[in-house]
């Protein structure tokens, strides 16, 4: 999976009511550990807090990358 997708993924839901803020910064606090290099949007939004949605979809927007279509809608087909 790559990041623009999953962004992607956390924009609609976050804006869509179906994902809580805190679930994204896990997400950015775990690609930190794991990613070969940290990029500026995921130190941003690890020290979001669960209130800082506007922030985290702020910060989200900023992630490159091409969203792949077929593998966003089946996340959000199993979220909804």
């Amino acid at each position: 999976m790559d990041y623009r997708t999953k962004a992607e993924f956390f924009i609609r839901g976050i804006t869509g009511g179906f994902i809580e803020a805190a679930e994204v910064i896990a997400w950015s606090d775990e690609i930190i550990v794991s990613a070969p290099k940290s990029e500026d949007w995921m130190v941003e939004i690890s020290s979001c807090g669960p209130d800082d949605r506007l922030a985290i979809l702020g910060h989200l927007n900023t992630v490159k990358g091409t969203v792949d279509e077929a593998a966003l809608a089946e996340m959000l087909k199993a979220r909804q």
